[in-house]
């Protein structure tokens, strides 16, 4: 080959090359590569019935390492209050309330991205320090150097929530002055709305819970709005699919060894759906974020790593 050949080779590869990198599904692509993870599902693929604790601190992490890591959405010197269920007087293994293990390795992990102080609490519907302690929440956040905070019924402050359905309610001033709000509910059944995910969990920041029975998908979605959530997971390490919020019947309770993490949060609450065998579109408080565009109940339209944890 000559070397105007070569030179002329070469010169016609390059063209091409450069076309292909500009092309629409070249940019496409590489657009979607930089962008970030909305959501991450974390399997658990060792053993079925390994230890609790290992098995929902390693899929916790997983799963907040799958979405750029907690730095992402805490930074130093931020305050950071983590809101689990702890609404029932009830042990870890009946799964009416958020596996301790799971707030134990967010705690920590809020730490190690620089929070100044986490806190955690919620707004029982069985006596609170029954409910702390026999959830083994109030132990793990300790154990963890987190805040134990019980929530002051004294300290309940009326606030605008501007929904179409809420309009005003109390609700507990030290959690929406948090630099982050952390939802991260047990996936259960509910009597009342057939599921209680992440936007349910927000009802244990408010008082004077009868007014969110005059609707309760729209008073969700309120909530859900007023609160502005950018971090949200999904406990489905142990799944409640009968006789919610309570449970307490053992034979209710599957272990699933699942942890989902994201910034939409009608999209985990929509996975959620699914693991408890309920088409998203069939739950009201789903439905409600989705058309409100709080977020997207077609959750595998976004970007979603799922990943295997051994």
């Amino acid at each position: 080959m000559s070397n105007k050949t070569r030179r002329q080779f070469l010169r016609d590869t390059m063209l091409a090359t450069g076309a292909l990198a500009m092309s629409p599904m070249a940019v496409h692509a590489q657009d979607a590569a930089a962008k970030p993870v909305d959501m991450a599902i974390a399997r658990w693929k060792s053993a079925p019935d390994a230890a609790m604790p290992e098995v929902a601190a390693k899929l916790t992490q997983q799963a907040i390492e799958a979405l750029g890591g907690m730095k992402r959405f805490v930074k130093a010197g931020n305050v950071v209050w983590i809101k689990p269920n702890i609404g029932w007087d009830r042990t870890p293994e009946q799964a009416a309330n958020t596996n301790p293990d799971l707030v134990k390795a967010l705690v920590k992990m809020c730490f190690e991205a620089g929070a100044k102080k986490v806190k955690v609490g919620d707004n029982p519907c069985h006596d609170a320090a029954k409910s702390y302690a026999n959830s083994g929440i109030e132990q793990a956040v300790k154990d963890a150097g987190g805040e134990v905070i019980f929530l002051d019924k004294n300290r309940f402050k009326e606030m605008e929530i501007g929904g179409a359905v809420l309009k005003s309610i109390p609700v507990y001033p030290e959690i929406v002055e948090s630099d982050l709000v952390i939802s991260c509910p047990i996936t259960k059944h509910h009597m009342s709305t057939t599921v209680t995910l992440c936007m349910k969990n927000y009802m244990g920041v408010i008082e004077n819970r009868r007014k969110f029975h005059q609707d309760l998908p729209g008073c969700i979605r309120d909530m859900t709005a007023f609160m502005k959530p950018r971090l949200s997971l999904l406990d489905a390490t142990r799944i409640l699919t009968d006789h919610g919020p309570t449970g307490g019947d053992l034979a209710d309770v599957k272990r699933m060894n699942i942890v989902a993490a994201g910034t939409d949060i009608v999209a985990l609450d929509a996975f959620g759906a699914e693991l408890l065998g309920h088409k998203p579109g069939d739950i009201g408080t789903v439905l409600a974020g989705h058309e409100a565009k709080l977020g997207t109940m077609n959750y595998k339209d976004l970007v979603l790593k799922e990943l295997e944890v051994a």
